[in-house]
């Protein structure tokens, strides 16, 4: 009872920590909708500067795992999330200038530095106090589910303060919002100094390392498949609101209320794919891991497919929020329909693809972690590639890219995911 008690503690901490890492990570879009008003090129650059982060600190984060261990590295990545948000703080100092989005953005980097850490603790972990297999992504969907609310209630909080952005909107407007995710911070930081977290990589006889997570082909397609992945994920939503806020002939050809109706549109996918995350904690006991990935990778497909084809004179009514009508029904190419519901698909992906890369891993797990979530940089790498096609193509031909990454992780579903390497020793 002792144990289960503990292990409950521990399970609960992992999952506050999940929603913290969207908490920080979905402030760089709206925040980037500020800076774009006078640096059109800043609108992504935030975002970009977070996932950047992942190149360069997951290797040291999965170092730092098996030298420091679970709780130790924790703490650390809070205390540089704390900095990171006081330097984009620095920013609504109108004496810095022009400099101002420069420190803003190496506030954003060193948030990244701390995202990337938090992930690769609390993945592993949550699977490790499921036992791997079925459980252990049942106990990751559960921390996603916490992660996609908060990944949806950022956004509408930073919009609430901001309001209509304007040229005259600036980071002061949003300086509430900076000191609550200050006061997170300290608050889990205390919390956590009290909390006791196993110590898996130190309790293992770790002293020989005969290989790395590198020899596991399985991992090795798996850490692809999550390059491609946060591109899906990303991608998707992104490319909705540009679609809906360009009233061109290219884009939807909205002429009012393009950009808060896309922005709204854009939102029910990240609350789909809470609901999706929801659905997968109740099924992944018992409906296996590889099955959800195979299904839910053929559906997006699928969904993805029928919005390319789709003429845009083909329209639906979604629910949207505009200034003069508040939350109502909006006319929108059917097109974004089919999109927004794979946010019912990609809501599974992630915690599939870590618990199919790191089982069997063993003693290795902890570096594959680290490993991992570098490749997490994809999440800025595609959309970019992506947003470019969709300037040279169209919009919706740009999701040709998106169909050609779901392919793969269907591929990865369906036999990269097995474990070739059965006979290397990870006691």
């Amino acid at each position: 009872m002792a144990n289960k008690n503990k292990n409950m503690v521990a399970i609960i901490t992992m999952c506050f920590i999940f929603a913290m890492i969207s908490f920080v990570t979905n402030m760089a879009a709206p925040f980037g909708q500020i800076w774009g008003n006078n640096y059109e090129w800043s609108k992504m650059a935030g975002n970009l500067m977070n996932f950047a982060a992942y190149l360069f600190m997951g290797i040291p984060a999965g170092k730092m795992l098996i030298k420091y261990g679970y709780k130790k590295t924790t703490l650390a990545a809070l205390a540089v999330g704390f900095i990171g948000i006081c330097i984009q703080y620095l920013s609504s100092f109108g004496f810095l200038g022009g400099a101002a989005i420069f420190v803003y953005l190496l506030g954003a980097f060193v948030c990244g530095f701390c995202v990337c850490m938090l992930n690769t603790v609390v993945n592993p972990m949550l699977n490790i106090l499921g036992g791997g297999g079925n459980k252990g992504n049942q106990y990751i969907q559960i921390g996603g589910t916490l992660n996609s609310l908060t990944g949806t209630l950022t956004p509408l909080l930073v919009g609430a303060l901001i309001g209509t952005v304007s040229a005259s909107t600036s980071m002061a407007d949003v300086t509430p919002l900076l000191f609550i995710a200050m006061g997170v911070f300290a608050a889990a930081f205390a919390i956590i100094s009290f909390v006791k977290i196993p110590e898996p990589a130190q309790e293992r006889n770790t002293a020989v390392y005969e290989h790395s997570a590198w020899n596991f082909r399985h991992f090795v397609l798996g850490a692809v498949a999550i390059f491609f992945y946060v591109g899906i994920e990303v991608g998707i939503p992104a490319q909705i609101i540009f679609y809906l806020s360009d009233a061109t002939e290219k884009g939807a050809g909205i002429l009012v209320n393009g950009a808060a109706i896309g922005g709204a549109v854009a939102a029910v996918y990240w609350l789909l794919m809470m609901v999706g995350r929801l659905s997968s904690t109740v099924i992944s006991g018992k409906v296996s891991t590889r099955a959800q990935m195979i299904m839910v990778s053929a559906v997006a497909i699928v969904l993805v497919l029928v919005a390319i084809l789709i003429p845009k004179t083909v329209t639906v009514n979604m629910p949207g929020y505009s200034a003069a009508d508040g939350f109502a029904m909006f006319q929108v190419p059917l097109s974004c329909l089919f999109l927004v519901l794979c946010g019912l698909c990609t809501s599974v992906m992630w915690g599939a693809i870590f618990n199919l890369a790191v089982e069997g891993l063993g003693k290795y797990t902890e570096a594959a972690s680290g490993i991992f979530m570098m490749l997490v940089v994809g999440g800025g790498i595609m959309p970019f590639i992506q947003n470019w096609i969709a300037k040279v193509a169209g919009y919706m031909n740009s999701y040709w890219l998106v169909i050609a990454m779901l392919v793969f992780l269907l591929y990865y579903a369906v036999a990269g995911c097995k474990n070739v390497n059965k006979d290397i020793k990870v006691d």
